[in-house]
C-alpha cells in the first residue's frame, strides 16, 4: 500500500472511503489526478474487477495520463478499466448497442464541418435565407437543443421555443432540425452531440440495456464534473442508480464552460440528490506559491454562488503579483515579449516556462509580432486541428465511405476529389434522386440505370468499383495496409506528390505524417482490434491536443485561458485585464455571467507555479476602432498587499520618454497614471494617429453597410476604413454576433457586427 503513504489525510480519506455516494472538492493545484488514480487503483486492490469499474473525462490527455499511472500501481488490470472522455465511452457503448435504435454499428461521427455542410444543404433545397439562418445559429440551435435532451417532437411542440424562434425571425428551426436528424439517421452518422443524446434515448427506451449497464459499473468516477451539462448529469445519474457508488470529482470555482451547455448546478446541488453524501476537500495547493494561491482566494471570495473551501499553499511566499500597464496592445506586447527575454536570460529558463494567457484569439496578434520582433519561438494552442487540415479530411472522408457508405457528407466530400468528371450537376442529379426515393445517395450511384435514366458517366460506375475494391481489401489488410492501399488507389497520393509548391509539399507531408499514426496504430499490443475501423473511431474523438507533432518544442505557449484549464507554467501572462475585454462586455448583464468570468480568472491565475504578470492597456483596437481602456474590475477586486505595481516605460517610436515615473508606486497612486484629458496632457502626448495606423482607405462610393443577420462565413466585405477583407469565422447569437475578418495589410480583426459597419461584397 505505499502509493498511499504519499497522501495528504484529506486526499488519503478520499482514496480510501470507496463505497457510497461522495464528491471530492479539488482546489486548483492539489491534487486531483493523483486521488483519482490512487482511488481506482485502491478499488481494485481491495477485488474490485477493473471491468466493473466506469472513469469519465473531459480530456482524452486526462484519460491516457490517469491510466499510465494506475498501471504504476496495479500492472496491467489497468486495461480493463473503461475509462475515457464522455463521447468515447458512450460511442463505444453504441457501437454495440446501435441497433436497437436503428443505427448501424458502424455509424459515422460527423464533426462540426460535415453537421455544418449538411445544414447548408437542407437550407438550399428548403429554400431559406442563407444569412438569416446562418448554418452557424443552426447547428449551434439544435445542439442545445440536444445537449437538452430536446427532441424534434418535443422542438417543434413546444410553444415556448417556437415563440422563441418567430421572435427571432426563424419559424423554420424546428423543420430544419427534424430534416437535419432524418439525413443523419438515413446516413447512418451521428453528431457529437447524438453520442450523448442517442445514449440517452438508448438508455431510456431499452430498460433492459440501462440495467446491463448498471449492473456492469458497479462504481463510476466522473473528472470534472462541474463542467458537466444536463445530458451528461442525466446519464451517469441513471448508470450510478443501482449502487450509488458514485464518486465526482470538480471545482465550482474552475466552471468556466457555460457557454457549452456546462452547468454548474449539477455540482453546487449534487447533495440534493444523494442526501448520504461523504464530502471530501482537497484545500492544498502543491503547485502555487503563496502570493499567487492569496490572489486567486482574494478574487473568487468575489462570488457568491460557490462551495465553501479554503484553499492555502505550503509552497514559498514568492514573488509579488506585477501589474503592468501600456498605452497600447501593441506595447503590450513588446514589454511582455522583452520580459520574457529577460526573465529568461537572467533565470535559466525554458521558453516552455512561459505561457501568454488572452480572453479572446484576436489578442494573439500584437503578442506574435512582439515575439517575432525579438526572435522569440512560440506555439499557438487552440488553432487549426491536424485533422481538421483539408488534406487530411479527404483522405479520412474516403476511410468513411469504405466503412459505411451511406455516409453522404464524406461521399459529397471525395466523389470529384481527385478529379474525375464528377462535377456538381451530376452529383445534384444523385442527391435528386436519393431524396425523391428516400434512399441514399450510395444507393442511386450502384444503380444508376434505376434511378438517373439518361445518360450515365461511367465515371459513376468506376467511383462506385473502387469503393467497393477498397471494402473488400479492408477485410484482409491491417490498418496500415488498408489506409495506403485507399491512398494510393483513391488518387490522393498522386495529386499531392505532384505539386511541388511549398503547400504542396506540407499536404503530401501531413499525409505521411497520418500514415505514420496509423502505422503505429496497427502496431499496438494494448488493444485486440487494430483495424482502420476501430482507427477511425479514435480519430472521430479527437481533441486538438492529440496529435501535436512539435509537443517536445522549446516555445513559449500562447492561447485563451479556456484553452489553458488544466496546465501549468512556472511564468504565466494574463492580458488584456481591461473592461469590457475581461470582464467581457457581454457578462456584464448579469451576475451569473460576471460570475463566470470571474471564475476564468481564478482559472487564469491558478495557472502560475512562481511568477505571475497581469497586464492591461489603457487603448486598444476594438470592432474596428481605437478605443480608451479602463483597467478591468478584476485587478481592484486584488489586495493591494499582494501586488508590485509596475508603471511601464513606453515604447519609443510612441510617445516621448520624458516625465515619466518608473518608481514602483501604490495601487492608488497608479490609478492617478490612467491618460489625462488631451487638454491636461504635458509631457505624454501621443504621436498623430496618423503615424501609427496604417492610410485611412476611402470607402466606394454609395457605401451602404449591411445588417448583422445577412453576413456568414467567406464572405468578401468592405470596411469603411480597413478596406476590403474576409470573413474567415462567425461566432455568437444575433445581435451579438462577432466576426473575424482577415483584412490585407492588416491580418485579423474581430469586429462585433452590429456596431462594424461592414458591406458584403460578394
Amino acid at each position: 500500500m505505499d502509493y498511499l503513504a504519499g497522501l495528504n489525510p484529506q486526499q488519503r480519506a478520499a482514496v480510501e472511503n470507496t463505497e457510497g455516494p461522495a464528491m471530492i472538492v479539488a482546489g486548483a493545484g492539489s491534487g486531483k489526478t493523483r486521488v483519482i488514480t490512487y482511488r481506482v487503483a485502491h478499488l481494485i486492490q481491495k477485488g474490485v474487477d477493473p471491468f466493473n469499474i466506469l472513469v469519465l473525462t473531459f480530456t482524452n490527455k486526462a484519460s491516457k495520463e490517469m491510466r499510465e499511472r494506475i498501471e504504476k500501481v496495479v500492472g496491467a488490470d489497468a486495461k480493463s478499466i473503461w475509462m475515457g472522455t464522455f463521447h468515447s465511452v458512450f460511442a463505444k457503448i453504441l457501437r454495440v448497442e446501435a441497433e436497437k435504435i436503428g443505427y448501424p454499428s458502424n455509424f459515422t461521427i460527423y464533426d462540426t464541418d460535415d453537421c455544418k455542410s449538411l445544414i447548408r444543404t437542407i437550407l438550399k433545397e428548403m429554400q431559406l435565407d442563407d444569412k438569416l439562418y446562418a448554418a452557424n445559429i443552426v447547428y449551434n440551435r439544435i445542439s442545445q437543443a440536444k445537449n437538452n435532451l430536446i427532441s424534434v417532437a418535443e422542438y417543434v411542440n413546444n410553444p415556448t421555443i417556437q415563440a422563441e424562434d418567430i421572435g427571432n425571425k426563424r419559424p423554420e428551426l424546428g423543420k430544419i432540425y427534424e430534416t437535419y436528424a432524418k439525413r443523419c439517421y438515413k446516413a447512418g452518422a451521428m453528431d457529437f452531440d447524438d453520442l450523448l443524446f442517442k445514449t440517452n434515448v438508448l438508455l431510456k427506451k431499452h430498460p433492459e440495456v440501462l440495467h446491463k449497464y448498471q449492473h456492469k459499473f458497479k462504481y463510476l468516477m466522473v473528472d470534472e464534473y462541474q463542467d458537466t451539462n444536463f445530458s451528461q448529469y442525466t446519464i451517469v445519474k441513471k448508470l450510478a442508480a443501482a449502487h450509488e457508488n458514485l464518486c465526482v470529482v470538480g471545482d465550482d470555482a474552475q466552471s468556466i464552460y457555460a457557454f457549452r451547455g456546462a452547468n454548474i448546478q449539477n455540482i453546487l446541488n449534487f447533495e440534493r440528490d444523494y442526501p448520504d453524501l461523504k464530502v471530501y476537500k482537497l484545500e492544498q495547493n502543491y503547485r502555487s506559491t503563496q502570493n499567487i494561491v492569496e490572489v486567486a482566494n482574494s478574487i473568487i471570495a468575489n462570488n457568491k454562488n460557490q462551495l465553501e473551501k479554503n484553499v492555502f499553499s505550503a509552497n514559498e511566499q514568492g514573488d509579488k503579483i506585477k501589474i503592468s500597464r501600456a498605452f497600447t496592445d501593441n506595447e503590450e506586447g513588446k514589454l511582455v515579449a522583452e520580459a520574457i527575454v529577460q526573465e529568461r536570460t537572467g533565470n535559466g529558463l525554458n521558453y516552455t516556462d512561459f505561457a501568454i494567457l488572452y480572453r479572446t484569439n484576436a489578442q494573439s496578434r500584437a503578442m506574435e509580432e512582439a515575439l517575432r520582433k525579438l526572435n522569440v519561438p512560440y506555439k499557438i494552442y487552440g488553432g487549426l486541428s491536424f485533422y481538421q487540415r483539408k488534406e487530411i479530411k479527404d483522405l479520412i472522408a474516403y476511410f468513411r465511405l469504405t466503412f459505411n457508405p451511406a455516409d453522404e457528407e464524406a461521399l459529397k466530400r471525395v466523389i470529384n476529389y481527385p478529379r474525375r468528371g464528377l462535377g456538381d450537376t451530376t452529383l445534384e442529379k444523385v442527391s435528386v434522386a436519393a431524396n425523391e426515393h428516400g434512399i441514399t445517395m450510395w444507393e442511386v450511384i450502384c444503380n444508376p440505370q434505376q434511378y438517373l435514366g439518361g445518360r450515365i458517366p461511367s465515371q459513376l460506375n468506376d467511383f462506385a468499383m473502387m469503393i467497393r475494391a477498397f471494402a473488400a481489401e479492408s477485410k484482409k489488410l491491417d490498418a496500415y495496409e488498408t489506409a495506403l492501399y485507399i491512398a494510393q488507389h483513391s488518387g490522393i497520393l498522386k495529386e499531392l506528390h505532384s505539386d511541388d509548391s511549398v503547400e504542396g509539399r506540407a499536404r503530401y507531408e501531413n499525409i505521411q505524417e497520418l500514415l505514420a499514426g496509423i502505422k503505429e496504430f496497427s502496431e499496438r499490443e494494448d488493444i485486440e482490434d487494430r483495424s482502420l475501423a476501430i482507427f477511425m473511431q479514435d480519430v472521430a474523438l479527437l481533441t486538438n491536443d492529440d496529435k501535436d507533432k512539435d509537443k517536445d518544442a522549446d516555445t513559449v505557449s500562447l492561447m485563451t485561458i479556456h484553452s489553458a484549464k488544466g496546465l501549468e507554467f512556472k511564468n504565466v501572462f494574463v492580458v488584456g485585464l481591461e473592461e469590457n475585454l475581461f470582464p467581457s462586455q457581454m457578462s456584464l448583464t448579469s451576475r451569473t455571467d460576471l460570475e463566470e468570468e470571474r471564475r476564468l480568472f481564478y482559472v487564469a491565475i491558478t495557472r502560475a507555479e512562481k511568477k505571475l504578470t497581469l497586464t492591461y492597456a489603457t487603448s486598444r483596437y476594438r470592432w474596428g476602432q481605437l478605443t480608451s481602456c479602463e483597467p478591468s474590475r478584476f485587478i481592484n477586486e486584488i489586495s493591494p498587499k499582494y501586488l508590485e505595481l509596475d508603471a511601464i516605460k513606453q515604447a519609443k517610436p510612441s510617445f516621448s520618454s520624458g516625465g515619466f515615473d518608473t518608481e514602483r508606486k501604490t495601487w492608488s497612486q497608479q490609478r492617478e497614471l490612467q491618460p489625462k484629458p488631451a487638454s491636461q496632457q504635458t509631457a505624454f502626448k501621443p504621436k498623430p494617429t496618423t503615424s501609427i495606423l496604417p492610410k485611412a482607405h476611402v470607402p466606394t462610393a454609395g457605401f451602404t453597410p449591411n445588417a448583422a443577420h445577412e453576413f456568414q462565413n467567406g464572405m468578401e466585405v468592405e470596411h469603411e476604413k480597413f478596406g476590403f477583407g474576409k470573413i474567415v469565422q462567425l461566432e455568437g447569437i444575433l445581435p451579438d454576433v462577432k466576426a473575424t475578418v482577415f483584412f490585407q495589410g492588416l491580418g485579423n480583426k474581430q469586429l462585433l457586427l452590429k456596431f462594424a459597419k461592414l458591406r458584403i461584397v460578394k
